[in-house]
């Protein structure tokens, strides 16, 4: 830091402060500071098992990880009317969010239209984006159940979900999506 003169506001070459609480704070950052290191920074500490696993909410498309519970076609409908259809639009037609159904047959067009009955390969992932980043301003905030439930009636806006059927993992990965063939697997040698 650099001190200012008080007679042209440039800097003075005096360094400030000075004295027993500078160093005071110096020796106080080193000391805590070498309490925290951990890892190849020397920030932080490791996660527990238990921080990891309330992170570890990812699903698969072959449907490891969906959790258990269920839900309804009917309760999906009410759940995205209150929570969904002021961004994405009352039959999933778009607006503030993406839109989310019609499109098929689109994305050998000049411009595609990219929804989830169009263009998602799995509706594993459905389940999974919805899960972890929606509603947009409470993320995280639905329970599995719910999420079943908005999954199934977004599958139905674009034609994929059965009227009765019950939502759950077991139903979950019986739906064949449009563009299942769409996607090709990674090449890459060093990838799974």
């Amino acid at each position: 830091m650099r001190g200012f003169d008080t007679a042209g506001g440039r800097p003075s070459p005096r360094l400030v402060p000075r004295g027993p609480l500078s160093v005071a704070i110096a020796l106080a950052v080193t000391v805590c500071g070498g309490a925290v290191q951990a890892g190849p920074y020397g920030i932080g500490t490791p996660a527990t098992p238990a921080q990891v696993q309330g992170w570890n909410i990812d699903v698969a498309p072959d449907g490891k990880n969906l959790p258990a519970g269920g839900g309804t076609l009917a309760d999906g409908k009410s759940l995205y009317e209150t929570r969904c259809a002021a961004c994405h639009g009352v039959k999933g037609e778009g607006g503030l969010g993406d839109r989310l159904a019609g499109g098929v047959g689109t994305l050998a067009d000049r411009k595609p239209v990219k929804t989830v009955g169009s263009f998602w390969p799995y509706a594993t992932t459905l389940y999974d984006y919805i899960r972890r980043a929606m509603p947009l301003d409470a993320p995280q905030t639905l329970s599995n159940d719910e999420v079943y439930s908005v999954t199934a009636y977004v599958l139905a806006l674009n034609g994929l979900w059965p009227d009765g059927a019950p939502a759950n993992a077991r139903t979950l990965l019986q739906v064949r999506m449009p563009n299942a063939g769409g996607f090709v697997a990674d090449p890459r040698p060093d990838v799974r």
